[in-house]
């Protein structure tokens, strides 16, 4: 009797990146159950989730695609793209990434797998390359700091406006925006504005100043139409009336002009977008933030500084801590969580890889292309209305811009049609001899002969007056001088990747973060022509590829997630938040409840969440949670009887920001509907939902989904991020929607929406394409065992730990959802031993700390995800439990109280370099366990001395990277 065979279906593997994806195979999986008295992993359902949450019906996602399939099937979605020369401009331009950048960065887990930089020991690598980025930033604008980027120009130039109001000391509520601004600059400005209730006037800031009282003055520069304009007389009279200044500049343009800071500008504000990073439908892109050293502390989003180490040499860090909005919450100055890291990598990069000199090239070839395409223009018997411009021309064509621009198309170009009788023109480092030649064609009579490039180029003058050229030298710190051939470059990027610990290295145990594999197949698509060449204000008939990508990843997330509509435009979390507070005022507003502005939000909750709703205009009521870290519920009810005229939302992140279920989350969202308000559920934590719970059916409004953790597009250190928001069928109308682009919302209606929240139509686009292969290849039966899986291997770690560590939270059965909280704060007394001591000794052992001190101080909050196997898992058990015993070892006066192993934590390697003083071996130092022998993580520096940074800012570039810090440095 011969041998049972294999299925046809078994043979074609269409499920087999399901066991690439998840961790534990099927015999560590046995074995971590039974750990846990479990059998099944469906045992996990009924042992820990609330039965009354459960999905009941069959998700739509039947099918899993292999990956070939999922590769296959991208390519003939990318090739519905019609990719043409874009000359939109708008903020938005054709560049070229650097190929040795493009493999070594974008391409490289090294970089895009890493996590934020909050432990810096471990994250030098990117905390430099930030570092550069932040020098590049503060020599093209003449700025005295920048951070470490932003989401985008428009939402920057938001964060701007509000900073502004911030330190003005004018009594005006007025902001006075630049009409010249890009149309999508103005429309998230306004939409900020809207909800804490400044007024928004666009008009000329160059004739009339002295009529207006305004708070915020936003100018363009050089102008959305290409025209440069003198911004010291304009800057001068907002001066005297007290208002803030901000500029949203041309990065590229600023090699050839006179700079922001020169006219007295507070604030400059831009996208790094150009510096080699691709247009991608709209993103994602890292937007700059320069201003004024005395106004440091009020600057949204993070700053690389400078400080020490413990052995005096120079190491960075996130400076300034204290300003972010996990500490300050509803008091804080922004929601901003993530910036755009990766790519402000890849822009720090661009400029150290082409130096002054290629930048000026570059620039220069742009500029200079531009004069000669208007020369030619010119000739042709159109009139070019520009007069000094950098790269952007404006043509007249009365009655004639749409049949201009449909000609260029057929040429292979787009251009903006401005109005009826107007034509845009912008040009790039992409463009070449022959793109001039076809859009002459396009201008030119049939029979008319070109004109010669050589021939104008010897002929034309500089149009931009003397007195708006820079005069001054840019980028001239040595990390932009030594890295200009390929070689070089390629060993630099690899020198600072290796300063840092990414996913590539070892497991990242983040509580709240959801660090887990983001698979080759899925990042593939992010490098294809057609999705990263895009400009994302082309006609939409060019963009089918994207519009069924969105329409299918749309129907996906509605369909794991109970709601019925999807906006895809928040590229962040904390964009996400603020937006679905939006979309609930706006449904109040129009259902005439207006005066509901009151936000419920629980203790525990993260501090995007109080910040998101005050940005919202709303006020923040806090609700208190119970000694399970649960929603008091007497305390909610009470709380919305108090406010029950006035009650606009709940937020709730379920499972909760405890990592646990809470048993009464369908009755808590009873409560809030029973006095009038929405319930916002933070999504933060929906990969312990995915395949057996849908949020829309079980008591939700409106949640947002941060695509970056649950559906594995990458963190990138700290960004990109991408926070759609999926809402019931009432609030859709409401949805955001865009200036530019028509149909982001086909359930708009009469009332209008809660208007546009992000520069891009469609978000940060590109890298959409990774949620959608991770979804098609999971499938539904994939994405419930990953959830299933998560959720094994949280309530293993805390099964293995529990004897030496309090868990902190756990349901009335004693698990946890997928996470875990461990309770640090006893050693303070019995040892004299912190949380941070634990994290930092986390190093030597080769691992990313857990989070730290979230939600509760003296913590550490553990999720392993479900793409972590048993081996590492019980690596990192290990690791904590011989850190307890070294705690313990204190504890009993086997080691000394005040020079040990973990106040000395991390140990690098200039420890070695000089005689060995320490009470302990180099073993115990370096070598704690058999693991460091084979692949010894070194960090770069030792601890971190926080509070020097802090007296002692500097967050430029250092003179010389490797000259030790010298005490009292300012």
């Amino acid at each position: 009797m011969s041998a049972k065979r294999p299925r046809l279906d078994q043979l074609e593997m269409r499920g087999n990146f399901i066991q690439r994806h998840i961790g534990p195979d099927n015999q560590q999986t046995r074995e971590m159950l039974a750990e846990l008295g479990l059998n099944t992993l469906e045992d996990i359902i009924e042992q820990i989730i609330p039965a009354n949450i459960l999905n009941t019906e069959p998700l739509k996602l039947t099918e899993t695609i292999s990956e070939r399939a999922v590769i296959k099937y991208l390519r003939s979605m990318r090739e519905r793209n019609k990719v043409l020369t874009s000359m939109i401009g708008m903020g938005y331009y054709d560049t070229i990434m650097p190929a040795v950048i493009k493999r070594n960065v974008l391409e490289n887990p090294a970089w895009y797998t890493a996590y934020t930089p909050y432990q810096a020991e471990i994250s030098q690598g990117r905390l430099e390359a930030l570092l550069n980025f932040q020098q590049m930033i503060i020599d093209l604008t003449g700025m005295e700091i920048a951070n470490a980027s932003l989401l985008d120009e428009a939402t920057a130039a938001a964060e701007a406006m509000t900073m502004s109001r911030r330190l003005s000391k004018s009594a005006s509520d007025t902001v006075l925006v630049d009409s010249d601004c890009h149309p999508q600059t103005i429309a998230v400005i306004k939409t900020r504005a809207g909800s804490l209730g400044y007024r928004v006037v666009v008009a000329d800031p160059f004739t009339g100043l002295q009529e207006h009282d305004f708070f915020a003055l936003i100018l363009q520069y050089p102008g959305s139409g290409g025209e440069i304009r003198d911004l010291g007389e304009t800057i001068a009279i907002a001066h005297r009336k007290a208002a803030l200044v901000t500029v949203a500049a041309d990065l590229l343009s600023l090699v050839l002009l006179k700079p922001p800071a020169a006219f007295d500008a507070d604030i400059v504000v831009g996208s790094a977008q150009r510096f080699g990073v691709p247009m991608g439908y709209g993103g994602p892109h890292a937007a700059f933030f320069a201003t004024r050293d005395e106004f440091k502390r009020s600057m949204p989003g993070r700053i690389i500084g400078v400080s020490k180490d413990s052995h005096g040499q120079m190491a960075l860090r996130m400076a300034l801590q204290t300003r972010e909005q996990h500490i300050r919450r509803d008091k804080a100055t922004s929601n901003i969580c993530t910036s755009q890291v990766l790519l402000a990598v890849i822009a720090g990069f661009y400029a150290v890889y082409h130096g002054a000199e290629g930048l000026r090239l570059i620039a220069g070839r742009v500029h200079r292309y531009a004069q000669i395409l208007a020369a030619g223009i010119a000739r042709s018997g159109h009139e070019v209305s520009s007069r000094c411009y950098f790269d952007t021309l404006v043509v007249k064509a009365p009655n004639r811009a749409k049949r201009i621009a449909a000609q260029a198309e057929e040429a292979g170009i787009n251009v903006r049609i401005i109005d009826a009788g107007t034509i845009g023109i912008s040009l790039d480092e992409t463009t070449t001899r022959n793109d001039l030649r076809s859009l002459w064609q396009v201008f030119a009579s049939p029979i008319a002969d070109l004109p010669s490039i050589n021939a104008l180029d010897a002929a034309i003058e500089e149009c931009i007056p003397e007195s708006l050229l820079r005069n001054d030298a840019i980028l001239q710190h040595p990390v932009f001088s030594r890295y200009h051939s390929e070689t070089e470059m390629m060993r630099y990027m690899r020198k600072l990747a290796r300063r840092d610990i990414a996913l590539d290295r070892a497991m990242i145990p983040l509580g709240s973060c959801t660090m887990k594999l983001n698979a080759a197949t899925e990042m593939q698509s992010i490098s294809y022509y057609e999705f990263n060449a895009m400009h994302p204000f082309v006609p939409l008939y060019q963009a089918q590829g994207y519009q069924q990508l969105f329409a299918e990843l749309e129907d996906m997330l509605c369909d794991l997630t109970g709601f019925d509509a999807f906006s895809l435009q928040p590229n962040a979390g904390s964009q996400g938040e603020y937006t679905g507070l939006l979309v609930i005022r706006k449904y109040h507003e129009v259902n005439g409840q207006g005066q509901r502005d009151v936000c419920l939000i629980p203790a525990s909750a993260h501090g995007t969440n109080p910040a998101s709703a005050a940005l919202a205009g709303l006020k923040v009521v806090v609700v208190a949670c119970d000694e399970q870290g649960n929603i008091s519920i007497d305390d909610l009810r009470a709380k919305s009887g108090q406010y029950q005229d006035t009650l606009a939302a709940l937020m709730i992140t379920y499972p909760s920001t405890h990592g646990v279920y809470e048993q009464a989350f369908r009755e808590i969202c009873d409560i809030v509907h029973a006095h009038g308000g929405q319930v916002y559920m933070d999504g933060a934590n929906f990969n312990a939902l995915v395949g057996i719970s849908r949020p829309g059916s079980i008591g939700a409004d409106v949640a947002h989904l941060n695509l970056h953790k649950t559906f594995c597009i990458p963190h990138g250190g700290g960004g990109p991020g991408v926070g759609p928001i999926g809402v019931r069928s009432h609030l859709a109308p409401f949805l955001p929607d865009h200036p530019v682009v028509e149909g982001v919302n086909p359930a708009k209606g009469e009332h209008g929406t809660v208007g546009t929240v992000s520069a891009a139509p469609w978000g940060s686009a590109s890298i959409l394409t990774i949620s959608w292969a991770y979804i098609a290849m999971m499938g539904a039966a994939g994405l419930k065992r990953a959830t299933l899986t998560a959720i094994m291997n949280a309530n293993y770690i805390a099964r293995r730990l529990a004897p030496h560590y309090p868990i902190l939270y756990t349901d009335p059965n004693g698990w946890v959802a997928h996470e875990c909280i461990i309770d640090c704060h006893q050693f303070k007394k019995t040892s004299n031993i912190t949380v941070e001591d634990i994290a930092k000794r986390l190093i030597d052992y080769g691992f990313h700390a857990p989070t730290v001190s979230f939600p509760v101080a003296d913590t550490l909050m553990i999720e392993p995800t479900e793409s972590e196997n048993k081996p590492e898992i019980d690596r990192f058990c290990e690791a904590l439990i011989a850190i307890r015993r070294e705690i313990r070892e204190i504890e009993d006066g086997i080691a000394d109280a005040g020079n040990n192993v973990l106040h000395n934590a991390p140990h690098s390697h200039r420890l070695l370099l000089d005689e060995w003083t320490l009470p302990y071996s180099r073993q115990k130092a370096f070598f704690p366990d058999s693991h460091q022998h084979d692949d010894k993580y070194w960090p770069p520096v030792g601890r971190i001395d926080n509070v020097y940074g802090d007296r002692n800012v500097v967050c430029s570039c250092p003179s010389d990277w490797l000259e030790p810090l010298q005490t009292g440095r300012t």
